[in-house]
């Protein structure tokens, strides 16, 4: 069964602190234990000269043991929460999932 790399970037309103990011992915995080089958999550502020960014400043991959997983935590009540602390936040996002087999 392959696991799932769910993929996202984020552009923070002008008006959030880096403390305020912080907590963003601080919770995100969190989620790892919390909900089945999510078994990663890493992340990090754009770090490249390229310039291809397109004004998004942040990214972040979770892995899924499986798309069963991936589907059971996008309603998941503890990842609503954490969209309840992120999203407000948010001008911009985009979310893109892939599977990866062995």
């Amino acid at each position: 069964m392959p696991k799932v790399k769910h993929f996202g970037v984020f552009q923070f309103k002008d008006h959030v602190t880096p403390d305020q990011v912080d907590h963003c992915f601080a919770s995100m995080c969190a989620m790892v234990g919390e909900i089945p089958g999510l078994t990663e999550m890493i992340h990090g502020p754009y770090q490249s000269d390229e310039g291809l960014n397109d004004g998004f400043t942040h990214g972040f991959i979770m892995t899924f043991d499986s798309p069963e997983a991936r589907d059971a935590y996008l309603p998941h009540p503890v990842h609503e929460r954490v969209k309840d602390i992120v999203v407000p936040c948010l001008e911009r996002v985009i979310v893109f999932d892939f599977d990866v087999r062995p």
